[in-house]
């Protein structure tokens, strides 16, 4: 099993930028998809931003062109960096893993760390 833990969460003005960082501990490495997952408050779950082993990417339309997931296999850390940040990002955000499906779906994926908060004012 693995353990993810968020860090980097925070509250910001709009059109400010954030940097999540998901690191995991209990195995070596992450699996071959994982994702950055979010819920705002009285609304679903949704996935914003996957990235694949090799480096592919998927995007949410919502945050296209702002958010921007890396991951560092190495550290066995994932990225999320967030530019352009407006009222309607705030959220609690997950990263996620044990994804065997390169997707954005968050019943896709197995394992989840605890989550960090994200505020953004207008």
């Amino acid at each position: 099993a693995v353990q993810l833990a968020e860090s980097g969460g925070g509250s910001v003005q709009a059109g400010g930028s954030l940097r999540l960082a998901c690191t995991a501990s209990g195995d070596r490495y992450f699996s071959r998809c994982m994702g950055w997952i979010r819920q705002r408050p009285g609304k679903e779950r949704e996935g914003v931003a996957a990235i694949r082993w090799d480096g592919d990417t998927i995007y949410a339309d919502s945050v296209k062109g702002r958010f921007t997931i890396s991951q560092d296999n190495a550290k066995n850390t994932l990225y999320l960096q967030m530019n352009s940040l407006k009222p309607e990002d705030t959220a609690m955000y997950f990263c996620a893993t044990g994804s065997s499906v390169h997707s954005l779906s968050p019943s896709a994926y197995k394992s989840w760390g605890q989550g960090t908060q994200v505020t953004v004012s207008s």
